[in-house]
């Protein structure tokens, strides 16, 4: 069995000054249950600080119009702004070009795009597509439309019990058919931390392009993708500190420029008449309509935000929230760790013998705690594993060693009451 290590754990200093940046927090100041709120649900939605809702506020007071092709002070306030949001997304996953940065609803929407744009055009009958049993429902049912419509395979990299892909697996299926690979950079369930740089280059060796779904790496890690060198890599605004329904879609110019358009309609095209559309160039060929302007400027002052604060602090930091939740936790008797990856980032799933997930989200909510319980949108993970669901605590830099503690008094309460 070989299992390659390829991120380090974060070897720096952590300072990292929490009340300040807690107080940038507004919805931290919640009470739930009359007890403060211990949010511990940001693998799901992070929460957004100050400075993002701000700027939100400030767009919708003072700039908001539709963009391109307005020549109003207002229209063309809006387009500056959207754009340098592009130009910002750029710098901070490193692309060499910011029209390789697509604009979209989400993680799912961007991987979709890739099926439909790159998939449906260049993958058909007997072809393989790679994805791995760890993959999200949302990086597994469109290839899985794909394979039906077109006659495709899906191959899937296995597990093992800790919840690490078993890299040999994955290099035994490929084979002259394969034409594609999805994979998710960081598992949402589990937190296990995929070995991806060593994955893409072995792909890359055989001709065959990659996609990485990054929803759960990039609001907790620095991420590359020239360093990388995927293809394509998917990520969301909800879960690094930014607003809902806007999503980042990085693709390879050479790759976008040959892919077809995933919508019709608005600033995608060049030209329309009954007999012929002209499509625009990218990165407008994929943003059709009215796009998510409001929510790309909050991205936009989310990054800034993360940036600000340090994206490496933020990684040791949490490592070391996760850390001691881990040795709080296994302390406990009845209670088992579900995903032991040696390289994880800030989940801690888990199950408590004789109570139902469901029961242990209900009580710790009672005391003000907020988790995640049920499958996660990864069956093939549950079912690999076992369990028939989870609860999951997921962490976030402006959570605290004290917030740890009622997380973990709030598990010995649980078991007081079933056990």
């Amino acid at each position: 069995m070989k299992i390659i290590d390829s991120t380090l754990q974060p070897q720096i200093d952590s300072t990292l000054d929490v009340a300040r940046v807690r107080a940038d927090f507004p919805i931290l100041k919640l009470q739930v249950e009359g007890k403060p709120l211990v949010y511990l649900d940001n693998a799901a939605s992070s929460q957004m600080p100050q400075p993002v809702i701000d700027r939100l506020v400030r767009y919708q007071t003072s700039q908001h119009a539709n963009i391109n092709r307005g020549v109003h002070y207002l229209s063309e306030t809006a387009t500056a702004e959207y754009e340098a949001v592009r130009r910002k997304l750029q710098r901070f996953i490193n692309a060499r070009e910011d029209r390789e940065v697509i604009f979209t609803s989400g993680t799912t929407d961007s991987i979709n795009l890739v099926m439909h744009g790159y998939g449906r055009k260049f993958i058909g009958a007997g072809d393989e597509i790679i994805l791995t049993t760890l993959e999200h429902h949302s990086n597994i049912v469109p290839w899985q439309m794909l394979a039906e419509e077109k006659g495709a395979r899906i191959r899937v990299v296995p597990i093992n019990d800790a919840g690490e892909l078993l890299i040999d697996e994955y290099e035994k299926l490929f084979n002259e058919r394969t034409k594609f690979v999805g994979v998710m950079h960081v598992s949402n369930a589990l937190g296990t931390v995929n070995p991806i740089r060593e994955m893409i280059a072995f792909a890359h060796a055989r001709g065959v392009p990659v996609l990485v779904d990054g929803a759960q790496a990039a609001p907790h890690m620095k991420v590359d993708v020239q360093d990388l060198d995927c293809d394509f890599y998917a990520f969301s605004g909800h879960k690094m500190c930014g607003p809902t329904g806007i999503g980042i879609l990085y693709g390879k110019a050479e790759f976008l420029e040959r892919m077809q358009p995933f919508k019709g309609g608005g600033d995608m095209i060049l030209s329309v008449t009954f007999e012929r559309t002209t499509y625009n160039s990218i990165p407008h060929k994929f943003e059709a309509g009215t796009p998510p302007i409001a929510a790309a400027i909050g991205l936009g002052a989310a990054v800034d935000y993360l940036s600000n604060v340090g994206i490496d602090a933020i990684a040791a930091y949490e490592v070391e929230l996760l850390t001691y939740a881990t040795e709080q936790m296994r302390q406990i008797p009845g209670v088992r760790i579900i995903g032991t990856a040696a390289k994880k980032t800030a989940v801690l799933s888990f199950e408590m013998a004789g109570v139902h997930p469901h029961d242990v989200g209900t009580l710790l909510n009672q005391e003000g705690v907020a988790v995640r319980t049920g499958h996660h949108c990864v069956q093939p993970v549950m079912l690999r594993l076992k369990v028939p669901a989870t609860t999951r605590a997921s962490f976030a830099f402006y959570n605290t060693m004290a917030e740890v503690d009622t997380f973990i008094a709030g598990i010995r309460t649980v078991q007081k009451i079933f056990i």
